[in-house]
């Protein structure tokens, strides 16, 4: 008798249940217990896989989307390749308009799956027309059949998360989680894990990592928008210079910023200490716990998860490039001794 072949219909099958994994080293000066929700484990290598098949499928369930249609988004990347992705095994064409901020190696991920893509200056105002949002939204209109994922204002974003992500956390903690950490861009993912724990244990503290120049955690705080609060940083897929309403602040307990220098940093450390070669944001989330933990935010029976978004090899040309670290004018003694250990035999 044959045995039956053990394979996925596509790598669609592979998004999501992504690992926790236990941080044992860089967490060694900090009380509580802190373990890493890792989703570089998902097929495009970012937490950005599950809002890209959910969307598109609740699309192609209402008759959004229909075949030979092409889907625009806005992205800094992670979004993009996922979109890309689910386009390339469904059929579909795909348009993005990127941020000048985000990577070359995402720019170029992008254009490997296929994806026409339009690089936006980094540093205008959202309404400007040579935003990435600006931009999407002309193309939209421009192109007949064309469906707009729209992930900034896409009351789907959270739905994604508040029925894969959240219930996942709180199953692989056994319901122990005391405190939930992750970064706020779109914030779908912050706030539909949220979401959901907090329908488990409305204890549970969710606390958003946000970046200088970003306006989040002012307006979480007095529901204010703040212009002046904005200006250039760094980190991608971190902070935003508008508020997305896909983010919901009502879940949100508290919001930390970290600066450009300490994320990148702290996303070198975890691959040198934990073997966790994850990118830019997961680095920004880590220090944001470093941060919290100097303020006493933890104790001993803390059982604290990190969500760590994305992986390191989308910033080959950042923050693991001692010349980018250099540039930036991030380079320490701890990038000195990165250098000294490359020799070339003669």
């Amino acid at each position: 008798m044959k045995q039956e072949i053990k394979a996925y219909s596509s790598v669609l099958e592979l998004i999501g249940n992504t690992p926790l994994i236990r941080l044992n080293n860089i967490t060694k000066p900090l009380k509580g217990e802190f373990l890493a929700k890792v989703e570089a484990f998902n097929p495009g290598h970012s937490t950005k896989d599950r809002i890209a098949l959910y969307i598109i499928e609740e699309a192609e369930r209402k008759g959004i989307l229909k075949p030979g249609d092409t889907i625009i988004e806005t992205t800094s990347g992670n979004t993009g390749f996922s979109i890309a992705m689910v386009s390339v095994i469904k059929g579909y064409e795909c348009i993005l308009a990127v941020s000048s901020k985000s990577s070359k190696d995402k720019i170029d991920m992008l254009k490997s799956m296929g994806a026409k893509v339009y690089v936006c200056p980094a540093n205008v105002s959202a309404d400007d027309s040579r935003s990435y949002y600006q931009v999407a939204k002309r193309l939209h209109e421009e192109i007949k059949g064309s469906v707009y994922i729209n992930q900034y204002f896409n009351e789907l974003n959270i739905d994604a998360h508040f029925k894969t992500t959240g219930p996942e956390i709180w199953e692989q903690t056994g319901g122990q989680i005391t405190h939930l950490i992750a970064c706020s861009g779109t914030g779908g993912t912050i706030s539909g894990a949220a979401r959901f724990l907090k329908t488990k244990n409305a204890d549970i503290k969710i606390i958003g990592i946000d970046a200088y120049g970003s306006v989040l955690q002012k307006y979480h705080e007095t529901r204010e928008f703040d212009a002046e609060e904005i200006y250039p940083y760094r980190i991608e897929g971190l902070g935003k210079n508008l508020i997305p309403t896909a983010t919901d602040f009502d879940v949100i307990d508290k919001f930390v910023k970290v600066t450009d220098e300490s994320s990148a940093h702290t996303a070198r450390e975890l691959a040198r200490s934990e073997g966790l070669f994850v990118g830019y944001t997961s680095g920004a989330a880590m220090q944001g716990v470093k941060q919290l933990a100097e303020d006493g935010e933890f104790d001993e029976n803390s059982k604290v998860v990190i969500i760590f978004p994305d992986h390191g090899s989308r910033y080959m040309s950042k923050v693991f490039s001692d010349d980018w670290m250099n540039e930036q004018g991030f380079f320490d003694s701890q990038n000195i001794e990165a250098k000294e250990t490359i020799e070339y035999i003669k």
